[in-house]
């Protein structure tokens, strides 16, 4: 029974705190693909294609290898406004 509790904090540890405070956000704030895939209940493979087909708004490129969505723009998104 202990084990299971462990299990389950360590999944508890992993949700990202910016998904977990994205109301509290200012829109200009960035976020990472895992929030957007906790946002949507996509995987992140539907995130990419998405973004392709332009249904998501694309992310930033923040440095080689860094790219992340504002959060404005998934507002905007998230009550039907934006594309």
């Amino acid at each position: 029974m202990m084990f299971q509790g462990a299990a389950m904090q360590t999944k508890r540890d992993s949700f990202p705190d910016a998904l977990r405070h994205f109301n509290d956000l200012p829109d200009s704030a960035f976020v990472r693909t895992p929030v957007v895939q906790g946002l949507t209940s996509w995987s992140r493979a539907t995130v990419h294609r998405r973004v392709a087909d332009g249904t998501l708004p694309a992310p930033c490129r923040l440095s080689p290898g860094v790219t992340a969505f504002r959060v404005g723009d998934l507002r905007r998104f998230l009550n039907g406004q934006g594309r």
